[in-house]
């Protein structure tokens, strides 16, 4: 995993578009069944190949 997260550096947008567009044929062949862990994989995916610094979700803040 360390080696394609150094292939991808720099590229996280890249990465993101390819997990969502995988995630959204899966979606398609699966007539959405699945939905659900589908997005789930997708963000975490995401978050173990790195996030677009533009994407990256702020947690909320704490009151």
């Amino acid at each position: 995993m360390d080696k394609i997260k150094s292939m991808l550096k720099g590229h996280e947008g890249h990465a993101g578009k390819g997990v969502d567009k995988a995630g959204d044929y899966v979606d398609k062949r699966t007539q959405g069944r699945y939905g659900g862990h589908v997005d789930t994989a997708q963000e975490r995916l995401k978050d173990q190949l790195g996030r677009d610094p533009e994407q990256r979700r702020e947690p909320p803040p704490q009151t």
